[in-house]
């Protein structure tokens, strides 16, 4: 093969090894968005994400709808459980009291983790003192009977 013909052999042969680099790159990419994007697939990880957009729209009637007539709001540290509320008649009037006292408020949720009837977030808390918007992260563990929250379990936040 002459020089010139064997040098453009070369050019060609590095060009379509570069361009399957590239679409070996391109797939990789694809799959592992694919694999790590927040999306649910659970029917109850559709309602917590309703739940919080309620939350974040401050409707506690929305809120209310979601949840079993005996729902449990329980807050878990090291030392012990607390019952923080009980009852659907008692969230509406704790949320809207809530409301009132932080109308800046907001909750965002990371990952999803769901098992058939417990669905697991990391919620991110905001809010704003004096214009400064200050953030929490905690865990939190949904449980459902059937497509209502049955309880909700608070773990502390992130010190």
């Amino acid at each position: 093969m002459p020089a010139g013909e064997q040098i453009q052999h070369q050019r060609q042969v590095r060009g379509n090894a570069a361009m399957i680099r590239m679409g070996i790159a391109a797939l990789f990419l694809t799959i592992v968005s694919a694999c790590s994007a927040d999306v649910v697939h659970s029917e109850a990880g559709e309602v917590v994400q309703s739940y919080l957009r309620a939350f974040n729209a401050q409707d506690a009637q929305a809120m209310a709808a979601m949840v079993a007539d005996d729902v449990k709001w329980l807050s878990i540290n090291k030392e012990s459980v607390s019952v923080e509320l009980e009852g659907k008649d008692a969230l509406v009037p704790a949320m809207q009291s809530y409301f009132d006292s932080c109308p800046t408020c907001r909750s965002a949720i990371g990952r999803l983790v769901w098992t058939d009837n417990l669905v697991s977030v990391i919620e991110t808390a905001s809010w704003e003192v004096n214009g400064e918007t200050r953030t929490q992260r905690s865990l939190a563990v949904y449980e459902f009977d059937g497509k209502l929250i049955q309880a909700v379990y608070y773990f502390p936040e992130e010190s």
